[in-house]
């Protein structure tokens, strides 16, 4: 500054150094179907940040009233309910979600309900391409899109396509339940892409979770059959409607409420398994494995997985597509059993810790280097960015996110002339900072020896 008249002048000097300020890690976006999408349907494809479910049915509805057909018998007593494969999985998702401590999130609505439960891939889609524009996003689930059965898998090379490109998201897959009820594990498998370069930024997972969450449902959409008296020649059976016999029958009415109660829903473990993500990540840290973890509002996996079993899923020696298994234990409840990216063969990104705290660390330094954007290609900015950085790893470093018993052993960083760049990299206009990082890795196996001490005495 200039200073022309006489005057007294107050100038502030910065002392600290500038610091870099982690970005979120477990932001999940959810791409499906909604009953409306705003008001006046401006929120469709739009990726809409909410922070609880009160949010959700304020901008974007409820779930789609669900068709219970219920017989009656002629004691008036409930014989049996029906209840049809759930179409829109929107709702209960985020439901699951938020009760296993799941936080702030994104909808991408790609449309409303429809009557025949139609749903197209163009839809999705499109609702993947506008989420490429949103920055804040961290993880992708597609529980929405499970019905769409082949159509699926090339929406989960879509979301793995995605992730690649950006490289500041990690996909959360569903293994599709065939017609007998088994995982599809081979058809997930041969029908994603192989490159690993993209397979490093996904994780599967095994089997569907029979949950406690309840149908929603209104009256009008629960039809009720009335059974014949056998002993009475003359009578028919009945049809009717459970909004009819509020009011006709209340002992009845009320017998079925109760029976629909207890009816629970099932559904792909995406939802669940993201909002253990959120938790873990604010309780201990993203280099934590999101494993060994119980789930909540869970009654049981519906496929039991032994210890044999899971060998094939966790290992596969051809492609490497690791499916990480939800597993119940006595005592323990359902347990996510697994932390593998599709990646499983590949030393580097074998585990999903270490891909998401790179993800992390390489998007904060980005966005905190780039104030030197234009600045000076000198020894003093040279000095700002190498500060900048080791400050932030060792604070890693000291949370346990890295290993080694000092900082040198955890992490290095290099910038300079003769260090990262050469005479020419400076003429171009290009700063080049190299940083090795020593991720911590999950204990996976702990193998335990044991042998006989001979007598000594």
């Amino acid at each position: 500054m200039v200073y022309k008249t006489p005057n007294v002048y107050v100038e502030e000097i910065s002392t600290f150094p500038p610091s870099v300020a982690e970005v979120s890690t477990a932001i999940p976006a959810f791409i499906g179907y909604t009953e409306q999408a705003g008001t006046e349907d401006e929120l469709r494809n739009i990726p809409t940040r909410i922070s609880s479910l009160l949010d959700y049915e304020t901008l974007f509805g409820k779930a789609q009233a669900t068709n219970l057909d219920i017989t009656v018998n002629a004691n008036n007593e409930v014989a049996s309910i029906t209840t049809p494969v759930l179409t829109y999985l929107m709702y209960y998702a985020l439901r699951l979600y938020f009760d296993n401590g799941g936080g702030s999130c994104y909808i991408v609505s790609v449309g409303p309900y429809s009557n025949d439960g139609t749903k197209n891939y163009a839809d999705f889609d499109t609702g993947l391409s506008a989420l490429k524009k949103e920055d804040e996003p961290t993880l992708i689930l597609l529980t929405d899109a499970v019905t769409l059965a082949q159509d699926y898998y090339g929406l989960c090379e879509e979301a793995l396509k995605q992730c690649n490109e950006l490289k500041d998201r990690f996909a959360i897959f569903d293994i599709l339940e065939d017609n007998n009820g088994t995982g599809g594990v081979d058809e997930f498998r041969g029908s994603i892409a192989t490159e690993i370069e993209k397979l490093k930024y996904g994780a599967a997972y095994y089997p569907y979770l029979q949950t406690s969450l309840n149908y929603y449902y209104t009256d009008d959409f629960v039809n009720i059959e009335l059974q014949a008296d056998e002993e009475n020649p003359g009578s028919t059976n009945v049809e009717t409607r459970l909004d009819v016999i509020k009011t006709t029958n209340t002992d009845l009415y009320n017998k079925i409420k109760t029976q629909i109660a207890k009816q629970r829903v099932v559904l792909p473990p995406s939802a669940a398994v993201a909002g253990v993500y959120a938790r873990v990540d604010r309780d201990r840290g993203v280099w934590k494995a999101p494993a060994n973890v119980s789930l909540s509002s869970v009654l049981a996996p519906t496929v039991k997985i032994t210890n044999e079993e899971q060998e094939n899923l966790n290992v596969d020696s051809t492609a490497g597509k690791s499916i990480n298994a939800i597993r119940s234990f006595t005592g323990k409840g359902t347990l996510i059993w697994g932390a593998r990216t599709l990646a499983g063969n590949d030393n580097e990104w074998r585990y999903i810790p270490v891909r998401r705290l790179f993800n992390l660390i390489e998007e904060s330094i980005q966005k905190a280097t780039a104030f030197v954007v234009f600045e000076s290609n000198n020894a003093v900015t040279w000095l700002k960015v190498k500060s900048l950085i080791e400050s932030y790893l060792e604070g890693l470093w000291r949370q346990g996110a890295l290993a080694g018993s000092t900082p040198e052993q955890a992490f290095f960083v290099n910038i300079g002339l003769g260090k990262s760049m050469t005479t020419q990299d400076i003429l171009e206009g290009r700063m080049i900072v190299e940083i090795g990082i020593a991720a911590v890795r999950p204990a996976e196996f702990i193998i335990l020896k044991f042998s006989h001490k001979l007598q000594e005495a």
